[in-house]
């Protein structure tokens, strides 16, 4: 029985033996322990021990897997549990209660927002007049004046209107062969106009018409005697209505001090009234050529147009020394009283600022009239410096787009003005950052949309200097502009002090390219000659 023990036993290692080579590892390695080492002892050739726990090792592994429904309800409801919950509760009520106050106290303490004055289209920019459309654009040696092709360029000057014409059939000096109603094949056709029409509003931009009926003749009115005709003013009042059913936005009559009856304007603004609708306002603006001031305010007060287009600051002369600007300023401001005022350096009939003023104010003057309370006009070419020029119209010089032939104005062979220079060009001047050309659109762009500008006050600050003139606009909690105009063909250190003012501004702009941008000392203040400087602050409560 021993004998066959042993044998059993033999045989069972021989199998063993014999399955070992079939549990070789797959990662074998001459770096592998040999057999017998203390490596081998524990994993014999990659084989692995599963440990079986034992009942008591099972229990303590198995996870925690929460509370029934029952307990928690039952640990819920423990007292240490009721409180905390009561606890977090007030808390949040608290923290909620907090912010509220919080909130009241910030908006009672906030001071209001002024309400916004009601403004019109014609407040929030500048009027831009073609008023000889001959001189602006000719299309070909067929075509009437090309305006329309000139629409994108009209858009980036980011002026509000267009003045144009005027345009009608016009025998001098004869009302019978005067049709107010036709467009003057010289200037095109109803359908030209119309699309001229459609290409502007696409731009945001609005067309006035100029309706001056005898344009071309020596008064405007054929005679001092006309407007009391009756025909005549039935003749007019049915233009009026013509034009502004095609959809014009408005409507310009020139030379109003004529006009002795002044029932004849608010006839006409009842019109532009009855065809204008929220959204689409007409505007009706009467023009002046008088230069004398005083007959300007008293011509403003009397009339019932929305806007009076005059040459009053011309009366200064082509260089006025600061002081008397800012009294001429301030006497137009105060006469105007609650009715909008306008600005403009040129004349109805089209006449440029660079023939007026001298050259080195130019940029001064365009920062005058983007920054004062009221619209600005602008004639067409004075956003160049476009001015005479030898063997023109001096009052129609042709505008200059390009430095081609004709400087872009005609493919027609045009007798030469014997002045080849490009620097008066709008191309040249367009990829110029210093030109006159960029700091038009730079004001424009200003004054049609910063609050202080489009309908701020204006406070006119103590003159440190006699060619010096300086203003302030500002509404609200709005950015504030200090404007400071040297109209002095000399540098000028000044001294600004005032109470409304901090010690420091931001240059915003100034008509001197060299000047650097940043801040500025306005205790310590150098003016450049002819300098216009505008300067921003913030509101300080």
């Amino acid at each position: 029985g021993i004998m066959s023990q042993d044998t059993e036993v033999d045989m069972k290692e021989v199998e063993l033996n014999e399955m070992e080579p079939e549990k070789q590892p797959m990662t074998g390695s001459p770096s592998s322990p040999a057999s017998g080492s203390p490596g081998s002892l524990g994993e014999k050739n990659g084989m692995v021990k599963v440990k079986v726990p034992e009942d008591g090792e099972a229990d303590a592994d198995t996870k925690f897997t929460g509370l029934s429904k029952e307990e928690l309800l039952q640990v819920a409801g423990t007292p240490a549990w009721v409180r905390t919950r009561w606890a977090l509760l007030i808390l949040f009520w608290l923290g909620w209660l907090g912010m509220l106050a919080g909130a009241i106290v910030i908006i009672v303490q906030t001071p209001r927002c002024k309400e916004l004055p009601p403004q019109e289209w014609w407040h929030k920019g500048g009027i831009y007049r073609i008023q000889a459309l001959e001189a602006f654009q000719d299309s070909d040696a067929d075509s009437p004046p090309g305006v329309q092709q000139r629409i994108d360029y009209l858009s980036s000057l980011k002026v509000k209107g267009l003045v144009i014409g005027p345009i009608h059939v016009n025998a001098p000096d004869s009302l019978i062969a005067t049709d107010l109603q036709t467009v003057d094949p010289k200037f095109g056709t109803k359908e030209t106009f119309t699309k001229l029409l459609e290409a502007a509003k696409k731009k945001s931009l609005k067309v006035i018409l100029d309706l001056t009926p005898n344009y071309s003749g020596k008064i405007p009115w054929f005679s001092l005697e006309t407007p009391h005709d009756n025909n005549f003013q039935d003749k007019m009042k049915a233009a009026l209505e013509y034009w502004l059913e095609l959809g014009v936005a408005g409507i310009q009559i020139k030379s109003v001090e004529m006009l002795n009856d002044p029932q004849l304007l608010m006839d006409w603004k009842n019109l532009t009234s009855q065809y204008s609708s929220d959204g689409n306002t007409r505007v009706l603006i009467a023009g002046t050529g008088q230069q004398n001031s005083s007959q300007i305010l008293s011509l403003m007060n009397e009339t019932s147009a929305d806007l009076l287009a005059s040459p009053y600051l011309m009366e200064l002369g082509s260089e006025p020394p600061g002081e008397q600007m800012e009294n001429a300023i301030r006497n137009y401001i105060e006469a105007a009283g609650e009715k909008w005022p306008s600005w403009s350096v040129g004349g109805l009939q089209a006449e440029h600022m660079a023939s007026l003023v001298k050259e080195r104010l130019l940029r001064l003057y365009h920062m005058l009239l983007f920054t004062l309370p009221g619209t600005p006009f602008t004639n067409y070419g004075d956003e160049i410096g476009l001015g005479k020029l030898p063997g023109q119209e001096s009052s129609a010089p042709r505008m200059r787009w390009d430095d081609s032939a004709n400087f872009g104005f005609s493919s027609k062979t045009l007798p030469q003005d014997g002045d080849t220079s490009s620097n008066f060009t709008v191309k040249t001047q367009t990829g110029d950052r210093s030109s006159l050309l960029s700091l038009f659109r730079h004001l424009s762009e200003l004054r049609g949309k910063e609050r202080s500008l489009l309908h701020g006050e204006f406070t006119m600050l103590p003159t440190p200097a006699p060619d010096v003139c300086i203003y302030l606009r500002s509404w609200d909690q709005n950015k504030r502009f200090l404007v400071v105009l040297n109209f002095a063909a000399t540098r000028i250190p000044i001294t600004i002090t005032h109470s409304h003012l901090p010690p420091e501004a931001t240059v915003e702009l100034s008509t001197d390219p060299q000047r650097q941008e940043g801040q500025l000392s306005l205790k310590d203040l150098t003016l450049e000659s002819s300098e216009g400087l505008l300067l921003h602050f913030p509101y300080v409560a």
